[in-house]
């Protein structure tokens, strides 16, 4: 990746609108430098509803952004996709380049890069998607090949879109944020208990509202019960009528991460957070090692959230 960057006009970094501080990824800050870059936060519809409060918060995020400039994407909002297209667009003009302007993704595993590169050449040239995609991080293993998203203009070549691999954050300075990346699918769900990811969530659905689960069960503080519930009405039972709580713990999340079961933000979106953050990675000191620590140690116990 760092061997293109020469080569690249436009950097287009990927996060998650549910953790606009969580899935910044250090290293981009660090290796892109100057380089003229697009920040665009996805799955705005799994995050935002589009109240007056939410355009408050993504004022805040466009703050901590600047200089560099902050879009919010739906894929399936075409015109969520049209002003980037527009933003690259004008990007494209200023280039010099006889070869057309070269635009590189980055972000972090599962964020949606391959999901935006796809709608992107879908609204721009009606064209069907160029990219594999899936649920789980890891879809895309090597740097693509570049894909058209834009045609020349005035006899100029147009827009080139490079998609790349999710890119991990080098060290998680807490077993909350780990949770938070488990929980947006950034990190594959074997890493984490899938009891543990619903636990945090029924955490968050109790301080967003309790009601959002209601289809399965009263409001609780134990996801046991939660779980036993939804393992029962969809019949998700083991051997001897047991409830399967992995499989119901699993579903539970999907459930929320498809946007069925509330639409918020995870991360804490504020003037301050951002400088707390800062502060706390650069206390941390990190490396992979650190990550994979708290990785362990989320396995080895239930993360329980002081009240």
């Amino acid at each position: 990746m760092k061997g293109l960057l020469a080569s690249i006009d436009l950097v287009v970094e990927c996060r998650d609108y549910r953790t606009p501080l969580v899935s910044r990824n250090p290293l981009f800050e660090q290796n892109l430098g100057e380089r003229p870059r697009l920040i665009v936060y996805t799955k705005q519809d799994l995050g935002s509803n589009f109240t007056a409060a939410d355009k408050r918060r993504e004022e805040i995020v466009r703050k901590w952004d600047a200089p560099a400039t902050s879009m919010f994407s739906d894929i399936k909002s075409r015109n969520t996709i049209r002003n980037i297209l527009d933003f690259t667009r004008a990007h494209a003009k200023d280039s010099t380049s006889l070869f057309g302007t070269r635009l590189m993704v980055v972000g972090m595993p599962n964020v949606g890069k391959s999901s935006l590169l796809n709608a992107l050449r879908n609204v721009s040239l009606g064209k069907k998607k160029a990219a594999q995609t899936g649920n789980q991080p890891g879809v895309t293993r090597k740097i693509g090949t570049s894909v058209k998203i834009l045609e020349g203009e005035n006899g100029k070549e147009g827009a080139y879109l490079i998609d790349t691999p999710g890119v991990f954050i080098p060290y998680v300075p807490d077993a909350e944020s780990m949770l938070k990346l488990a929980l947006c699918g950034n990190v594959k769900d074997t890493i984490i208990p899938p009891t543990t990811i619903a636990d945090y969530l029924l955490f968050h659905l109790n301080l967003q509202d309790p009601t959002l689960y209601s289809s399965y069960s009263e409001p609780t503080n134990d996801i046991f019960v939660v779980l036993e519930a939804l393992a029962r009405k969809q019949g998700r039972l083991k051997k001897g009528g047991l409830p399967d709580f992995e499989s119901s713990a699993l579903q539970f999340v999907q459930k929320w991460r498809g946007g069925h079961m509330g639409k918020f933000v995870l991360d804490n979106v504020s003037e301050e957070a951002l400088t707390e953050r800062m502060r706390t990675l650069e206390l941390m000191g990190g490396s992979m090692h650190q990550a994979k620590k708290a990785a362990k140690q989320l396995k080895k116990e239930s993360y329980v959230l002081d009240a």
